[in-house]
């Protein structure tokens, strides 16, 4: 996939534990583990709002774009 989710670096950075995002942002941790796993097929608008919110960020800090073919050389 193109899309890299970089959560669990932000999660790093605010020292923020996944629990008390999905908390604060008022989803389960386990819809949050799959977005941060990067194994979400979408993520609501007003979700990733409540996220950057919480945290402080943009969607860019969060969300990579990759090409698939940068994607394949990091293989």
């Amino acid at each position: 996939m193109a899309i890299i989710i970089e959560l669990d670096v932000m999660l790093a950075k605010r020292k923020m534990k996944l629990n008390d995002l999905a908390s604060a942002v008022g989803i389960t941790p386990q819809n949050l583990s799959v977005l941060k796993s990067g194994r979400a097929k979408a993520v609501r608008f007003s979700t990733l709002n409540a996220i950057c919110e919480t945290l402080s960020c943009s969607p860019g800090d969060i969300l990579i774009y990759q090409s698939e073919e940068e994607e394949h050389e990091s293989k």
